[in-house]
């Protein structure tokens, strides 16, 4: 039999999955560690991880995925990654990383990008970036220029997180244009590097790495890494991707109008467009999708609700930790919808990009320590994730995105009804569930990427729907007066 493994290296834990690549059939999946990856948060909205227990993680992962399925290693006929976004790795001449990586939700760099955008030029910034500088890897290594310019002077090159791994089992130090324009290195209307941001900067351009296609051969697995893996040497890295543009993918998202969502440690809804659209408040994320060619243009739009799965692993930690997360969905459901006034605003992730890269904090308005009891929390920490995902669907909206039809993964916050339910209610979106994730995704992609699958139609093969959800009128009517009052308590925090 021949096989296709994918990897998904999140800020929680990293997965790995096997697929049979003739059907295109998940096999099995595993991941690590048990318990959510610890972020380190040396000062007030600083967040980072140690690279190295990304890879050692990775070791565990596989190594779990062998004893649930026996493979040989000469079976595998390629590797695909998708990895936590936006993230920086700064790395030596001999890939060693020369500080913990400053990863999605750190807030950090969010004055130096708002002082780029206003220097540059606001517009000049949303027309050949699509987005503000903001708090994206372009900035937070100019943070490091700034405050350790020892450590930028070791620099060989900057990574993103899922370029670092592939690295680390090839031993080559590449990226895609998809990875740069994520990390806002990218300049969409001349389709190349985006110097002036560097120059701006002061970035040294020579610290990019050199591009490599989204799909396609970018390295071979070396035999070092081969043996912490139990994998064979030579077996190619065919696919890397940011875990949004990845997902989209994973969910057969890939022309214009399709729309993907996802509801792990952050939230994210995603859509496909032709056009190099943007948001005049850089709300909202245009990057290049997985994809895209000059020939066939195609952009993600990305809206992320930074508190999404972290608020609900907050409060099982720190609550209720004699709890599986599915005894806190089923009490979440034997609460009325709008849970009897308590409202949540789970924004104490990091700055959001949403909220014009403010760092509110997260808020639980109307307590009333006679009525409300635990599974009232429950449900309004998923009532309030829905209702900022539909906060910036407003936003996507606006800029032309027609939502319907929203696929999501049967995982993470959508295993729970009140979730899945809500953002259907809230929405007016038909929400469709597959058998899908990260990691399976990847793996499909690798193939497309490896020449064993001769187009993208063809790796979809063993992907199918387990639900679909449609919006109830009648429960629309009353979440819609929840969350209108939701919304004006938000706009009154925001002044």
């Amino acid at each position: 039999m021949k096989y296709l493994l994918g990897f998904d290296i999140g800020s929680s834990s990293v997965k790995a999955a096997i697929l049979e690549a003739e059907t295109g059939k998940p096999l099995s999946s595993a991941f690590s560690p048990e318990i959510e990856m610890q972020i380190h948060s040396p000062r007030p909205g600083f967040a980072e991880q140690d690279p190295e227990l990304w890879w050692s993680e990775l070791v565990n992962a596989v190594n779990k995925l062998k004893k649930q399925f026996p493979f040989k290693p000469d079976e595998i006929i390629s590797i695909g990654i998708s990895y936590q976004m936006h993230g920086l790795v700064c790395v030596d001449k001999n890939h060693k990383a020369l500080r913990p990586a400053i990863i999605w939700c750190d807030s950090r760099a969010v004055q130096i990008g708002d002082k780029a955008f206003k220097d540059l030029g606001e517009l000049h910034c949303l027309e050949e970036f699509l987005n503000s500088p903001g708090n994206f890897t372009a900035s937070k290594l100019r943070w490091v220029i700034e405050n350790e310019p020892g450590t930028y002077k070791q620099i060989y090159k900057v990574l993103l997180p899922g370029d670092y791994i592939a690295c680390r089992m090839t031993g080559v130090a590449a990226t895609t244009v998809s990875g740069l324009s994520e990390g806002i290195f990218w300049n969409f209307r001349r389709n190349a590097v985006a110097k002036e941001l560097l120059s701006y900067y002061s970035i040294n351009e020579d610290l990019l790495a050199d591009i490599v296609p989204t799909f396609g051969e970018q390295g071979k697995l070396e035999k070092g890494p081969a043996i912490e893996l139990g994998l064979s040497a030579g077996t190619p890295v065919c696919y890397r991707a940011g875990d949004q543009p990845n997902n989209a993918f994973s969910l057969q998202a890939l022309n214009p109008g399709e729309i993907a969502a996802t509801a792990g440690t952050s939230g994210v809804i995603y859509g496909v467009t032709n056009k190099p659209n943007f948001d005049r408040q850089s709300r909202v994320n245009p990057f290049v999708h997985v994809n895209h060619s000059a020939d066939n243009p195609r952009y993600g739009i990305l809206l992320c609700v930074n508190g999404t799965g972290i608020l609900n692993s907050w409060l099982r930690k720190n609550f209720l930790s004699g709890l599986s997360y599915a005894a806190i969905n089923a009490g979440a459901e034997k609460v009325e919808a709008g849970s009897e006034g308590l409202r949540f605003y789970p924004f104490g992730n990091g700055a959001e990009r949403m909220l014009e890269n403010r760092h509110t904090g997260a808020t639980l308005e109307g307590l009333d320590l006679n009525r409300h009891e635990w599974q009232h929390v429950a449900r309004s920490a998923q009532e309030g994730i829905v209702f900022a995902l539909r906060y910036g669907a407003e936003i996507m909206e606006q800029m032309g995105m027609n939502l319907s039809t929203v696929r999501a993964g049967h995982a993470n916050m959508f295993l729970s009804d009140v979730f899945a339910t809500t953002f259907a209610n809230i929405t007016g979106c038909r929400v469709e569930l597959y058998n899908t994730d990260g990691a399976i995704g990847a793996a499909r992609a690798s193939g497309v990427g490896s020449g064993y699958y001769p187009d993208f139609a063809s790796c979809f093969e063993g992907m199918n729907i387990i639900k679909s959800i449609d919006p109830v009128p009648s429960s629309q009517q009353r979440l819609e007066e929840i969350y209108h009052l939701w919304k004006q308590n938000l706009l009154h925090l925001l002044q």
